[in-house]
């Protein structure tokens, strides 16, 4: 027996209606529980902030005589001081600063209400010395991004001009030591993520070589991600907090702790020696033209370096283009961007991230199909798109890891040939206008070539942004004269007395010469770098 069916028409729109209207309503619910998610994370905070409150204003009550404001003028080394010699108290410091297991969210809601099991090894170390972590502070979504915004928390400010970013990861990091609510922070750095908003804030720190400092216990969003290196770092008011906090690092605790680490110890005499250096410089690395501060600051610290004994010699970077397109962002984009947009599932995207992660989401045959498209007009953002694609195999990434060891020989090679000792060159900066950094990748290439190359490199802030600074930028159309570098120009516009810092990079496991380095840079530019605190609100 031979059983048929048809669907009469008019029974089919009813259906189809039905299951979009439930789609729809499944889509509402998931996004409502989403909503819920931020919502209790926003009251978790201010709950914490309210007894945080509180609990300074107990202690202040208490003591009435207590000058918080000697106390936040203190750099670390001469705070530090008082607090051994017993003229300071620990809960007076901490109760001063505090005027919050905790989740480490990246600002994704899927971290939400997952409190790490213990602290992370360069946690445990620094309180074992007597360290009190006392606040987390603001990353932007998924933490691969150099703006500083999520929907859970919101956008961090730059505290010098509310317009513009504190940059990112670390960006909440570095607004709070900048603000002078802490002396000391921490942070890692894949392609500028401790350097950008340390510039962007007028502050100082130190990204070291990768496996100096462990990173077990800290998050990331490219887990398996091997080209570029990240590493972990201080961040702080002055360059004597960064050397202070790297001895204390650098300890045999550390070395028990994750024996992955290579057992080097602090080197001082390296930090405080004082024989002139051979300084290779370079104002332009010939592949995202610089702001005018930028490349005034270079060559202003140039000067002061040379008038003061050292050496300073031209330096060109080799093949930087090749560097930033075909390495670095094949390299983390390798897997055509799915592990990066995987952590969005479930989650909504911040509008700061929406050009991006739209982007890195695009089928691969479509950033093909683009790439072809752009080519005639926009070659260099053309070649990026093609890169987005990432590797075909394991072979295809196999070779890619053997051209990025060979480009770092490369670079080698260039630098022994100068006999150099040190490189100086520029730190993006001043801060970018809000919402720019997600559609500016090129913005990194000054800082994420020492993550592909794992050299130690540490950012000083030496002037401000001039009038005729801003009068310079506005002439300025770029190498390609792409959209890369018209959106660039924008986002620098209205930077007028900023921060505007210059980036020191020394040789793999060369931290304490980096440091030094940068000491001899802080001394010299002392009169003109970004001093006091912010007060523009």
């Amino acid at each position: 027996m031979q059983l048929s069916c048809r669907l009469q028409p008019y029974l089919l729109w009813p259906l189809v209606a039905g299951s979009a209207a439930g789609l729809l309503l499944v889509r509402w619910l998931g996004q409502r529980r989403i909503w819920r998610r931020m919502e209790e994370a926003r009251r978790r905070r201010g709950a914490a902030l309210e007894h945080v409150e509180a609990s300074v204003q107990h202690f202040r009550q208490q003591n009435l005589k207590l000058d918080a404001g000697s106390i936040l003028s203190l750099p670390l080394m001469e705070l530090t001081r008082k607090l051994k010699e017993g003229s300071l108290s620990p809960e007076s410091v901490l109760y001063t600063y505090m005027g919050k297991g905790h989740d480490s969210t990246m600002g994704l809601v899927h971290y939400l209400f997952r409190p790490m099991a213990e602290d992370g090894v360069i946690v445990q170390v620094l309180k074992a010395q007597g360290a009190i972590p006392f606040v987390k502070t603001n990353v932007p979504q998924s933490m691969l991004n150099y703006d500083c915004s999520n929907l859970i928390f919101g956008q961090t400010l730059n505290p010098h001009n509310h317009k513009k970013t504190p940059g990112g990861s670390s960006g909440g990091e570095a607004a709070l030591i900048a603000r002078g609510g802490s002396i000391l922070g921490l942070g890692t750095d894949l392609g500028g993520s401790l350097r950008f908003p340390s510039a962007f804030c007028g502050i100082c720190c130190l990204k070291t070589t990768g496996n100096r400092l462990s990173r077990q216990g800290m998050q990331t969003s490219s887990a398996g991600q091997k080209t570029v290196t990240a590493a972990a770092g201080p961040m702080a008011r002055d360059v004597d907090s960064l050397a202070l906090c790297m001895k204390a690092l650098l300890c045999d605790h550390m070395f028990r702790l994750d024996p992955s680490v290579p057992p080097i110890p602090f080197r001082d005499e390296v930090y405080t020696s004082s024989y002139p250096l051979r300084i290779g410089y370079y104002e332009t690395d010939g592949f995202m033209m610089p702001t005018p501060s930028m490349s005034r600051a270079v060559l202003e610290t140039k000067e002061l370096l040379e008038a003061a004994g050292h050496q300073l010699v031209a330096f060109v970077p080799p093949r930087v283009d090749y560097a930033v397109l075909d390495l670095v962002l094949q390299g983390l984009m390798a897997d055509g961007g799915s592990t990066f947009v995987k952590k969005f599932k479930g989650d909504l995207v911040d509008p700061n991230l929406q050009a991006q992660v739209s982007m890195f989401g695009l089928p691969r045959w479509v950033k093909g199909f683009l790439s072809i498209v752009l080519w005639p007009l926009y070659p260099r953002m053309a070649k990026g798109l093609q890169k987005l694609r990432g590797v075909s195999s394991v072979q295809d990434l196999w070779q890619h890891h053997t051209a990025a060891a060979e480009y770092c020989q490369e670079f080698l090679a260039a630098w022994k040939k100068m006999e150099l000792d040190v490189v100086l060159c520029p730190a993006l900066s001043p801060a970018l206008t809000i919402g720019y950094p997600g559609k500016l990748f090129v913005g990194t290439s000054y800082t994420i070539l020492y993550n592909l190359l794992d050299f130690p490199a540490g950012v000083v802030p030496v002037t401000k942004v001039t009038e005729e600074d801003e009068r310079k930028l506005k002439l300025r159309e770029g190498y390609y004269m792409d959209l890369w570098d018209k959106n660039f120009t924008k986002a620098m516009e209205g930077g007028v007395g900023l921060p505007v810092a210059v980036q020191c990079v020394a040789l793999p496991w060369q931290e304490e010469l980096c440091l030094r380095f940068m000491k001899e840079v802080e001394r010299l530019t002392q009169a003109t770098r970004w001093s006091g605190r912010p007060t523009q609100q």
